[in-house]
């Protein structure tokens, strides 16, 4: 699916743009820092190796990637980068 709407002439909502971004930002800051954390913390509590640890934070940090993909499809929802002319 295409991001830019087909036929129409458009163009770009700078300020929904920067605003999603912005959020993204900070919201994937909390969302990777807490992945990296937990994966060393459930790692010791687990009693896993440095190894298995790394494996664990690498699995919390794919699940981390899928939420903030799904984090800038529903903001792009409702705040669109694009506007038909």
């Amino acid at each position: 699916m295409s991001m830019q709407p087909s036929g129409a002439k458009s163009e770009i909502i700078w300020p929904s743009v920067i605003t999603v971004i912005s959020a993204a930002i900070l919201i994937g800051a909390e969302v990777f820092g807490a992945a990296f954390a937990g994966g060393w913390a459930l790692g010791i509590l687990l009693g896993l190796s440095d190894t298995g640890a790394h494996i664990l934070q690498a699995v919390m940090f794919g699940i981390g990637v899928v939420i903030m993909v799904g984090f800038i499809r529903q903001a792009q929802r409702i705040e669109p980068f694009w506007k038909r002319s």
